[in-house]
């Protein structure tokens, strides 16, 4: 990990040792990405889909810095909520970047020029979603986090507002959020009073107008390249199978049906956004839920032979409780949908990223190569 850290350090000095040749002021010059690296920032939000850490050091039941978890990382157990990388670790070696991108919670000075990790295990749009499990980053949390990271970089721009903006309007975001609102939110009606508040449709629609905020405000600190994900077909997962008593393959079709209504409102936010709502910006919408739907009913022809349970956990379709620590995961990873109750393994999630890459399979208006290109 220190010979990953040393590594960006130099990559990130040698783009400040080249302005100083240039013989120009760094406000005038916009730093380069090593060659290779399609564009030279990658900041990333969301939940434990995409947290590489930043849960680590957090009282809470959302982390996963602890074998079998990253049992197929080189370097172990991060704090990554699956067997190997995750979707953005994967989208990451796409795009150029020689090593992932680390979490916020470790990222200081020159490293933040190549971008951060904000996710948080647990997190959700909402700021209370997610307690249940103890502490985490919300949305709102992490969108100030980065804020404190801008105002960091600034230094690097001897205080010039226009060349960091240019800058940044040069780097990839990446949002994804929602899932814990349904999962630790408004299904777990034990512990939250959303279900009786709101309808599912109104549920919904407060969760847009949070989200729009949100990531508007991410466009005032300089996003403009941004993917923003659907909700997966989360009534499908090993978790939810485990509780629908009775027949342990049949989805959650009540919590599918609210997500669908997000995921609707979300793509109709996504053409407002680039309508001329936020000028100069292109989102791109990541239809997680079709891919998610798409590798269950065709699993085996993308070589998955388990769909329906965890490669470990515990009680029916080892989606009753996450892996244990130490429990010994199933031998045949690769043919594992699902690496727990919630999360896919990293064939899936590589899978997943190589599709919303280079195709328009699963994205809109444009893939992410395009994007990147822009």
């Amino acid at each position: 990990m220190k010979h990953l850290r040393c590594m960006v350090f130099v990559l990130t000095f040698t783009w400040i040792f080249w302005l100083s040749l240039s013989g120009r002021c760094f406000s005038q010059v916009l730093p380069r990405p090593p060659p290779g690296q399609q564009v030279p920032c990658f900041y990333i939000f969301g939940d434990s889909l995409v947290d590489n850490g930043n849960n680590n050091g957090i009282l809470t039941l959302a982390r996963a810095n602890y074998r079998p978890y990253g049992i197929d990382f080189p370097a172990g157990a991060t704090g990554r909520f699956t067997n190997g990388r995750t979707y953005v670790d994967a989208l990451a070696q796409l795009l150029g970047f020689r090593t992932y991108i680390p979490p916020s919670s470790r990222t200081r000075g020159l490293e933040l020029l190549r971008g951060a990790n904000y996710a948080s295990g647990a997190a959700g749009i909402r700021d209370e979603t997610g307690s249940n499990l103890g502490g985490h980053t919300s949305m709102n949390g992490q969108v100030t986090n980065f804020g404190n990271s801008v105002q960091e970089l600034r230094r690097f721009f001897r205080g010039n507002n226009d060349s960091l903006n240019n800058y940044l309007n040069t780097c990839l975001f990446f949002s994804g959020m929602g899932s814990n609102d349904y999962l630790n939110n408004y299904f777990m009606t034990d512990f939250y009073s959303t279900s009786s508040d709101y309808t599912p449709k109104a549920f919904a629609s407060v969760l847009l107008r949070d989200y729009a905020r949100q990531l508007t405000q991410l466009y005032s600190l300089g996003a403009r390249k941004v993917m923003v994900t659907a909700v997966g077909q989360i009534g499908c997962i090993p978790y939810q199978l485990a509780r629908v008593h009775g027949n342990n393959t049949k989805c959650n079709e009540k919590i599918n049906s609210a997500i669908l209504l997000f995921n609707s409102g979300l793509k109709k936010m996504v053409q407002n956004f680039n309508g001329g709502q936020l000028p100069g910006a292109k989102f791109v919408y990541l239809d997680f839920y079709q891919s998610s739907q798409e590798l269950s009913l065709n699993g085996t022809s993308f070589g998955f032979d388990v769909i329906d349970k965890g490669c470990c956990g515990v009680g029916r379709n080892n989606g009753q409780i996450t892996c244990l620590p130490l429990q010994q995961p199933c031998e045949n990873r690769e043919k594992y949908l699902f690496w727990d109750a919630f999360h896919p393994t990293e064939l899936a999630n590589i899978l997943l990223a190589k599709a919303t890459y280079s195709s328009q399979s699963y994205t809109y208006p444009i893939n992410i190569q395009q994007l990147a290109m822009l």
